[in-house]
């Protein structure tokens, strides 16, 4: 059974106020006021505790991105879309690349994903010590294992975007020495090596507890969010992807970066066969869970079309759906992230939902989309038109419109996941008359309208906008990245397997457009590693579109020096009519190879005479 739990119910902190943290390493000190004897004394304090290892689960929902005071998102960071339009947005400082080492998101990240790691293991460690009458053998196994799950994925977090972490596995004493404090970063492979650990025994302590043994206080079945064990075997595919990339499988970039007692920290000799353990890791997970506790989300229809647009829009926005894996649960809005992407609407009555409607879309992420016929609109035989109009009714429509006409018979997904101009808003409100998106200059979402609530290139983000219902949650990870995970690998290290193909057309099917293959609806397959390798990484492109997952493919294929460095385009937002619909450039980007792996935050730095920095910062 696949266990759930709506986290936000029991994400309470335990007393009235939190501890300071003394201004030692990694804020060590636990976030409740409370003693160890009280936190464990009894079940509701104990579930209080962990529920603080949960509530650091990254909510991009939150100020337009989960960074704090810091107004971005991994997606602005990729080359899907951006916040060009707005001001004071950090996103500005990535994308001229004028970071520093005391950048807010860098030290925000850094103690958001310290602080749960650092309550997991106190948690860890003190657990089997609480009260046996109120926290009997059944519940300290399952917390136990939980915490240690969340703290590995807590890990590969970090290990994702800093690259080699320091590796705390015992809790740091409040009266702790600096010394004891100058913790030096732990070598990538064992960062890796110890996360898989944890994970593996995480999933063996919840797999061998019996649900015959589960008390009736306790209604795990009834609950969403809560690590499971397949949520350990999903993770574990993740971070040996991870590992298995080019960024850290043989990356000579980093040969010199090493701990002030010499020891090196990045793997410098290729490995092959860390793509077997990745694409064995998530064919196990696929064997175990597939079919039964995790489906690919279909919708039913009778039109083959409509069923995959509605298929791809609704799995994003359709909590707990069967292709969830593992989700931050909300209870609260998520009007911050809705009011970025829904436009402005100058001139329409109160009843149409308005917004600042600045969350662009980049025409590179447009023009990722393939055609209904599964092509790219770089192919001759795609039937793709770069200039022109036509009439065209969008599957979110009710009528026929004028259409530019290189949004005219593109894929589901193009449609569920892109608002561009001249398109039949979905929130039409109460109003008599239609409710169109217009980014022309003078159009009622266009430039003239305001003097930063608009969109730079003339595209919003249309994916996991509904209409109504905003307090659903964010998924993290779902089945569909586990299917390209395991292709990938699996070409990497076994080119020309069968498997590759079926679990690259199992998502094509789904989104409605032709598989790759020698049928008579088919288009022709990849015929080399090469080949299949980029439509792998184009197939992740689009079916991740705008799900803070194509920023970290980018960086670790070693590809965003390339993709990162190139213009980005729009539509021209300073002109009306015809005018509008010429291609240029909104703005010029940098990415260097410093970028590669976030900095260190200087503070800790300066802080830990052991902790050494990354390379250019």
């Amino acid at each position: 059974m696949k266990i759930k739990i709506l986290l936000i119910s029991f994400i309470v902190l335990v007393g009235a106020s939190v501890m300071s943290s003394c201004n030692k390493f990694l804020d060590q000190v636990p976030d409740i006021t409370l003693s160890d004897d009280s936190i464990f004394a009894n079940l509701t304090n104990t579930k209080r505790y962990l529920a603080q290892v949960y509530a650091n689960i990254p909510d991009p929902y939150a100020n337009r991105g989960g960074w704090g005071s810091d107004d971005a998102s991994y997606s602005q960071l990729a080359d899907e879309s951006n916040y060009f339009a707005e001001h004071d947005f950090s996103i500005s400082a990535f994308s001229y690349n004028t970071l520093s080492a005391s950048f807010g998101a860098f030290e925000y990240i850094w103690g958001e994903f310290y602080k749960p790691v650092r309550t997991a293991t106190d948690f860890i460690n003190k657990i089997d010590g609480a009260n046996a009458r109120e926290v009997d053998a059944y519940h300290k196994a399952h917390f136990k294992a939980e915490a240690r799950a969340m703290r590995a994925i807590f890990y590969y977090w970090l290990i994702r975007l800093y690259g080699p972490v320091p590796i705390i596995n015992q809790p740091l004493p409040i009266s702790a020495s600096n010394e004891e404090l100058a913790l030096a970063r732990t070598p990538f492979d064992t960062c890796v090596n110890y996360i898989v650990t944890q994970l593996d025994s995480a999933y063996n302590e919840l797999k061998a507890i019996s649900t015959s043994s589960q008390p009736t206080n306790m209604p795990l079945d009834e609950e969403y969010g809560r690590v499971t064990t397949g949520i350990c075997k999903a993770y574990k595919a993740q971070v040996l992807l991870l590992a298995a990339s080019p960024l850290f499988n043989g990356n000579t970039m980093y040969k010199s970066v090493a701990n002030k007692d010499g020891t090196k920290l990045f793997p410098q000799a290729y490995d092959q066969n860390k793509w077997k353990l990745a694409a064995d890791a998530a064919k196990d997970f696929i064997d175990e869970f597939v079919p039964g506790t995790y489906d690919l989300f279909t919708v039913s229809d009778s039109d083959p079309y409509m069923a995959a647009y509605k298929a791809c829009r609704d799995v994003i926005s359709t909590d707990w759906n069967n292709e969830w894996i593992f989700a931050k649960s909300m209870s609260g809005s998520i009007g911050t992230y809705t009011y970025n992407a829904i436009p402005k609407f100058v001139g329409y009555g109160s009843s149409v939902t308005k917004g600042g409607g600045y969350l662009a879309v980049n025409q590179s992420m447009v023009d990722a989309f393939y055609m209904k016929n599964g092509l790219a609109i770089t192919d001759p035989n795609s039937g793709y038109k770069k200039s022109g109009f036509s009439e065209f009714q969008s599957p979110f429509d009710i009528k026929q419109r004028t259409t530019f006409n290189q949004w005219v018979d593109r894929e589901p997904r193009f449609y569920a996941d892109v608002t561009y101009s001249n398109s039949y808003w979905l929130n039409q409100g109460s109003s008599s008359d239609e409710v169109i998106v217009d980014f022309t200059y003078h159009g009622s979402c266009g430039k003239i309208q305001s003097d930063h609530d608009y969109s730079s290139t003339g595209y919003l983000i249309r994916k996991n906008i509904t209409k109504g219902n905003d307090s659903r949650g964010w998924c993290h990870l779902r089945l569909a990245k586990i299917y390209l995970d395991y292709a990938e690998a699996l070409n990497e290290y076994d080119p020309g397997n069968p498997d590759i193909l079926k679990y690259l057309n199992l998502i094509r099917k789904r989104a409605g457009i032709p598989q790759y293959g020698s049928g008579a609806n088919d288009i022709a397959a990849p015929t080399t590693q090469t080949a299949m390798r980029t439509a792998i990484h184009h197939e992740r492109q689009v079916e991740f579109a705008f799900e803070q997952v194509r920023y970290f493919d980018l960086r670790r294929w070693l590809d965003a020096a390339t993709e990162l460095n190139k213009p980005v385009y729009g539509m021209d937002i300073d002109a009306d009519g015809d005018d509008f619909y010429k291609q240029k450039v909104i703005q010029n980007i940098s990415f260097t190879q410093r970028c590669y792996l976030w900095a260190i935050p200087s503070a800790d730095i300066r802080k830990d005479d052991n902790l050494v920095q990354n390379p250019g910062w």
